[in-house]
């Protein structure tokens, strides 16, 4: 089966979004997905990896990634990555169905039938505007906000305590919240006002205060903060039993994040902006987290997942996978969360799941009493809707053999 054609295709409505189609002469299609920077990976993955794919064997999905590590980008989440994890995707959805089997099952198979979710508590909106400076800044949060039942970030600012309620009743485990971003925001991260904080921390007792310990309480962090804020900010969470501090500070120094573990009591998960299994080794000897946080769509696609669960599995440490993103994260997300044992909870989005992931694919995992179910389909188990390549707003642009 070899590639014949390499597409990508962008959607206006969901600018951080890129697709891509790799083609081949036995007619199958594989769909790969990342996210940021749509434009330049759909532009990287034209001008160097479509010479690469193009009139390669399709089933040599090792010799392709390797082939795809180029002299810079090699390690990391630059957009060199991001676009190799698409291809990775593809790949393994091609795998999948010239052989009629899902990838969970090409992967060796289930370790469980489901997996437990959390819910992040973004809204119908969030990600469609473009991040800046790595975050969805503030001012973005309530654009293009609509009515629904799952407008879950105006939901955590404004009624934490009624959210908590819900998302019991749908069976979530947790809900991940990052209610002191707004603070950051005003003086880089470098320090919080005694009243910044308590606002900070008001829908902490809220929750509290409405469900107990019943819910697990996820704390995003967002790499905004300088060490002795993150800790202090850390600190006074702390009475509230926080399930996790995730990504307190920017990555830059390890050993800072390693310091900030060692202050607070809480576990600390580490890191959805990282790529490949050299990264995630650097941040394991260094003794930086609790829990290792990784995305597919950027860390080197699904060959590279399983090296980096190995990796976590060797240094008796729980996985959980990032999906803020896109509709095939969250496809390829659950395809490794049933086969690899040590991946803990997967992160869902509501607001995403049942609202706009389905207008862009035909098929979606199913998310029951607060458990994740696997597609059983061919390789991803779902594809682009036919709909999505005649929008108006969408760019498609092909390189061929």
């Amino acid at each position: 089966m070899r590639i014949t054609e390499v597409e990508t295709i962008q959607v206006e409505e969901f600018p951080n979004l890129t697709y891509v189609r790799l083609h081949t002469d036995s007619g199958l299609v594989g769909l790969g997905e990342t996210y940021f920077a749509a434009s330049a990976v759909a532009a990287w993955i034209h001008e160097s990896a479509a010479p690469v794919l193009l009139g390669a064997d399709a089933g040599d999905i090792t010799r392709i990634w390797g082939q795809l590590v180029g002299f810079v980008g090699s390690k990391g989440s630059g957009i060199e990555n991001r676009g190799r994890s698409a291809v990775d995707i593809a790949l393994w959805d091609l795998l999948g169905q010239e052989t009629g089997k899902p990838i969970w099952a090409l992967l060796g198979g289930r370790s469980r039938d489901s997996v437990p979710a959390y819910n992040t508590c973004a809204g119908y909106a969030y990600t469609r505007g473009r991040p800046e400076h790595g975050h969805l800044p503030v001012g973005n949060w309530g654009i293009g906000a609509k009515d629904g039942p799952y407008e879950d970030l105006q939901g955590f600012l404004h009624h934490a305590d009624d959210l908590a309620e819900d998302l019991l009743s749908e069976g979530y485990m947790g809900m991940k919240i990052w209610p002191f971003d707004r603070f950051a925001e005003e003086n880089g991260g470098h320090g919080i006002s005694a009243a910044q904080l308590r606002e900070g921390l008001e829908p902490f007792r809220k929750i509290r205060d409405r469900v107990g310990d019943r819910i697990e309480i996820m704390v995003e962090m967002h790499s905004l903060w300088d060490l002795p804020t993150a800790v202090k900010i850390a600190r006074a969470v702390g009475e509230y039993e926080p399930h996790w501090f995730e990504d307190p500070m920017p990555l830059h120094n390890l050993d800072a994040v390693r310091r900030f573990r060692e202050q607070v009591t809480a576990p600390v998960a580490v890191s959805e902006t990282m790529g490949t299994r050299w990264a995630y080794q650097d941040l394991l000897q260094a003794e930086a987290a609790d829990l290792v946080i990784f995305d597919p769509t950027y860390a080197g696609g699904i060959s590279e997942a399983r090296h980096i669960c190995a990796l976590a599995d060797l240094h008796t440490l729980p996985v959980a996978l990032h999906d803020c993103v896109g509709p095939v994260s969250m496809a390829v997300n659950t395809h490794l969360s049933v086969h690899a044992p040590n991946i803990a909870v997967q992160e869902v989005v509501r607001a995403f799941a049942t609202d706009w992931y389905a207008e862009l694919l035909t098929d979606l995992p199913a998310v029951e009493d607060g458990r994740v179910l696997p597609l059983d389909g061919p390789g991803l188990g779902t594809r682009l809707r036919d709909d999505v390549l005649t929008r108006p707003d969408v760019t498609r642009r092909s390189s061929r053999g």
